[in-house]
């Protein structure tokens, strides 16, 4: 029978497969309101905006509709619009409205709208009659600031988030796992398709796996560092072309027990490689992440060069990315390689090879 595969805790493409349930203190979502702004999927926090736009014009209509009400405006203006048809008085001559061409709640609708977002047609206009109608003006302009600096913000952190510059960092299909000076070593490639370059990149791998604590502790996901070997020390790599990484298979590793014939038992298993670095445009800190699970591994393969000098230049050739070759490798674990130099004296494979 197949054996049920494990969920992943890391996608391919570096999303995380994590479900958050009963969280009963929502209300720390909304002390952080431009974050959760920012996370919002575009069709809800275009939504939003659009609801704040218009929640602040109808509020602020009516309070003008309200203002020309209380002056007196609406029944002057009306009696100006009909009372040469009807034979009614006009209104007196000195008299001043509060805002110009006010008749209706449609008419102070159309000029809040004309105050927050500065349109000014020029047929309504503000007077200095009433000093409350003035607060108001001042009010309003400076929430419909806010909205703007808040809705200009958000845009520009969603469409500048520091995933999308991980959406051009990619990493191989599959991990290998072949001899590399004569030890077994873990192997997986990553490259960048821009020209723009991830300023002081590093990289970092995790086992992520099931573990049982000497006291019965059950962890489900048990985070293990595992070690890399960079010549120039540390993590930092120079990512102008696709690097293979690799991880030395030793005494210390998690992956020292591991052979050919038991890898694909290990369905817990999960190697979790994670890309950091600062985007050379913007400045922005990224993060590209990826993980392979215990059949994305091959055994006894290596990764065929990609890089080639043609006209004095180096050209890689990103058809062959994640293309793998069968090397002469020992079908058995670290531990067992380490132990028994005679495995590698049979395959005529000296320990500089």
């Amino acid at each position: 029978r197949a054996r049920e595969r494990r969920a992943r805790f890391v996608g391919k493409n570096g999303a995380c497969n994590v479900a958050h349930k009963n969280i009963r203190e929502q209300g720390r979502f909304l002390q952080d309101v431009f974050t959760t702004l920012v996370d919002l999927k575009w069709p809800h926090t275009l939504l939003i905006f659009t609801m704040s736009f218009l929640c602040s014009w109808l509020l602020f209509g009516m309070v003008w509709w309200l203002i020309a009400f209380a002056h007196g405006d609406l029944d002057h203006s009306t009696r100006l619009q009909r009372g040469l048809g009807e034979g009614a008085a006009g209104p007196p001559a000195d008299f001043v409205p509060c805002v110009t061409s006010i008749h209706s709640f449609a008419s102070a609708f159309l000029f809040s709208i004309e105050v927050q977002v500065t349109i000014g047609f020029g047929g309504r206009m503000v007077t200095e009659e009433c000093p409350a109608a003035i607060l108001v003006l001042i009010v309003q302009n400076i929430v419909g600031l806010v909205i703007n600096a808040i809705m200009l913000g958000c845009i520009f952190m969603k469409t500048s988030q520091a995933h999308r510059r991980a959406e051009t960092l990619i990493f191989s299909k599959h991990a290998v796992i072949a001899l590399r000076e004569g030890k077994l070593c873990f192997m997986l490639r990553v490259g960048d398709l821009r020209k723009s370059m991830i300023i002081s990149a590093t990289i970092r791998m995790q086992v992520v796996k099931k573990t049982t604590s000497l006291e019965g502790e059950v962890v489900p996901l048990n985070q293990i560092d595992i070690q890399m070997e960079n010549p120039v020390g540390g993590n930092s790599i120079f990512l102008v072309s696709p690097l293979i990484i690799y991880h030395v298979i030793d005494k210390n590793s998690p992956l020292y027990d591991i052979s050919p014939l038991n890898l694909h038992h290990h369905e817990d298993l999960e190697i979790i490689v994670i890309l950091e670095g600062v985007v050379e445009t913007t400045g922005i800190t990224t993060q590209a992440r990826t993980s392979y699970l215990a059949d994305e591994i091959l055994w006894g393969q290596r990764f065929v060069p990609i890089v080639a000098e043609e006209d004095g230049r180096y050209s890689v050739d990103y058809s062959k990315f994640g293309n793998t070759v069968k090397v002469p490798t020992p079908s058995c674990t670290a531990r067992q390689l380490e132990e028994d130099k005679s495995i590698m004296d049979s395959m005529s494979l000296s320990p500089k090879a």
